[in-house]
Formats: structure tokens, C-alpha cells, sequence
């Protein structure tokens, strides 16, 4: 008897969902942001480290993005902190194996 066994193509992970304080808001985007950030760092790095010809030539564009958005947040959390408001946060990862 032969059983067929259905691969999955899609995950979806309920990563943040529900209501915040402006610090707790605050903490966990920050958080989220600073894991982005650290592992663009981590990728410019292997892909330089031990070449001493290598010209570190790396493109830091998405890096200069998460930390533009980390001050954007910074300011939004500090009006909804000033305002005395709380915050609904949901986000969910997608993840989707490409052909």
C-alpha cells in the first residue's frame, strides 16, 4: 500500500497579533528591526570576510531602510505614547517554496 504524503508549499506564522502599550509596541517592532538589521551586517560580512582583496563593495541600501524605519517607528510610538493610546498590532510571515 503505497501512501501519498501531500507537501506543504505555504507557512503562514501568526508572529504578532493584538493590542500594545506604546513601549510594548515599541519594544517589539525595535526588536523585530534590530534581528533584520543585525543579519544584513552578518551577510556583508561572510561575503567579505577572509578575502583581502575584496574591495567591500556591498550594497547597503536595505540596511539604510530598516534604520529609517526604525526612526519612523521611534516617532509614531512616541506620539501614541504622548496621546496616551494603545496600539493593534498584527503581522503575519507568508513563507511560499518557489520553483
Amino acid at each position: 500500500m503505497e501512501t501519498l504524503v501531500q507537501q506543504k508549499t505555504t507557512q503562514k506564522i501568526d508572529l504578532i497579533n493584538g493590542a500594545f502599550t506604546a513601549s510594548e509596541a515599541s519594544d517589539i517592532i525595535n526588536s523585530v528591526l534590530k534581528v533584520k538589521i543585525n543579519f544584513h551586517k552578518f551577510q556583508r560580512l561572510s561575503i567579505t570576510e577572509g578575502n583581502d582583496k575584496d574591495e567591500c563593495v556591498y550594497d547597503n541600501g536595505r540596511i539604510a531602510e530598516l534604520m529609517n524605519e526604525q526612526q519612523i517607528a521611534k516617532d509614531f510610538f512616541s506620539q501614541a505614547r504622548v496621546q496616551g493610546k494603545k496600539l493593534k498590532m498584527r503581522s503575519v510571515i507568508q513563507i511560499e517554496i518557489e520553483d
